[in-house]
């Protein structure tokens, strides 16, 4: 292989490795209230995702062609540069997903590429009114939408159906929560598979591979489906336990009311183009729906944690993706980005191996909260004094 097809391929792998992480990331913004209110087993409910994910990627390509010619100026973008924005998007999002926050993959990978443009070519290789326009103002605007939907439909369920029982009311509510789940992963496959589409398409630009202003090819439409897919059947569950056990107790009907606002909101930006964080949605609607429900418990303290990283995300992972050009720039060529591949592997092992000592699964993601992402330690009969 030459230089510039080693890096391409590295490049390539890297950014199939940010879809993968966004999949197991972001399977909570359409999950976790299914699998909180039982209307989904949790295996079910990953693979039900992961399915209509796959199937969501291939409906619109209008968000890649944002994040390949609407955020930076192409002709200042290397193949370094895309290796050390993905580097920097994916250690963010490793990092929040190991807390367990539920912060923006489609933020941190921005980020990343925005970090890594500026340490390569400075601030004017920005299109600073496409990131106000097409990432920031959706982006501060998308939470506040959500929630009032979320709460109106909430507060709307609540008042249609409060004649009707409350066994048959639930059993109703979880089999609506099938499908508007389903809606969330459909709307997610359209909008989050699209962003990694972009990016790839943006280094076969940079690369010449393919001439500017074109749009994502097959063989890239198809590889960041299954990329993101498969991430999803991963299920991503410290991220699943916050949204679903964290910010708010949550019954059928909100469940329901949550996730068809969330899906709402996410098709109609799909349409628009925008590079909408699917977490900051979800999140909002989630809140949305306690605030909706007269007594629900809201836990503002976990709300005030998850929008701080969400106003540090763009910034931190331009930091990131500007430390991981410097490397590979300093170092040269082909091996300075496989030094910064290498790092990045070695950092996501490290990632993993911290997360099994504390570990979130399927059987104990529904646990009671306590205060923190990792489920309190369940006694064995051994442990239990006589």
């Amino acid at each position: 292989m030459t230089g510039n097809d080693a890096v391409l391929a590295l490049m390539v792998a890297t950014a199939l490795g940010f879809d993968f992480t966004n999949g197991f990331h972001d399977t909570g913004n359409a999950m976790a209230t299914s699998i909180v209110t039982g209307a989904l087993p949790p295996r079910v409910a990953v693979a039900v995702s992961a399915v209509l994910n796959l199937v969501g990627a291939f409906l619109s390509t209008a968000v890649a062609a944002t994040i390949a010619n609407g955020l930076v100026a192409t002709g200042e973008v290397t193949l370094t540069v895309v290796c050390a924005g993905l580097t920097g998007s994916i250690l963010w999002n490793l990092a929040t997903w190991y807390l367990g926050i539920p912060s923006s993959s489609s933020h941190a990978l921005i980020g990343g590429v925005i970090g890594a443009t500026v340490a390569a070519a400075g601030f004017s290789a920005v299109k600073w009114q496409g990131l106000v326009s097409k990432v920031i103002v959706p982006a501060a605007l998308s939470p506040f939408i959500a929630g009032a939907v979320a709460a109106t439909g909430t507060v709307l369920v609540y008042r249609l159906t409060r004649g009707v029982p409350e066994g048959p009311r639930g059993r109703g509510f979880r089999y609506g929560q099938v499908g508007s789940a389903s809606m969330v992963s459909l709307a997610h496959g359209t909008n989050d598979a699209q962003k990694t589409m972009g990016v790839i398409t943006l280094a076969l630009i940079a690369n010449g591979t393919l001439p500017p202003g074109s749009k994502a090819p097959d063989w890239v439409i198809l590889s960041c489906a299954l990329a993101i897919a498969l991430g999803t059947y991963i299920g991503g569950w410290r991220v699943i336990r916050a949204l679903g056990k964290g910010l708010v107790e949550i019954e059928p009907p909100q469940g329901m009311a949550a996730e068809s606002a969330s899906a709402a909101v996410i098709l109609s930006s799909t349409d628009f183009g925008y590079s909408l964080s699917t977490t900051h949605v979800a999140t909002g609607s989630i809140l949305g729906s306690g605030i909706g429900r007269t007594g629900a418990m809201v836990r503002w303290q976990l709300a005030r944690r998850m929008v701080t990283a969400w106003l540090l995300t763009l910034p931190s992972a331009a930091l990131a993706g500007a430390v991981a050009y410097w490397i590979a720039n300093g170092i040269g060529g082909t091996a300075g980005v496989v030094v910064i591949f290498v790092l990045l592997v070695l950092a996501s092992m490290a990632f993993f191996a911290a997360s099994r000592r504390a570990a979130v699964t399927p059987d104990n993601v529904n646990a009671a909260w306590t205060g923190t992402v990792v489920p309190a330690p369940v006694k064995t009969d051994d442990q239990v004094s006589p």
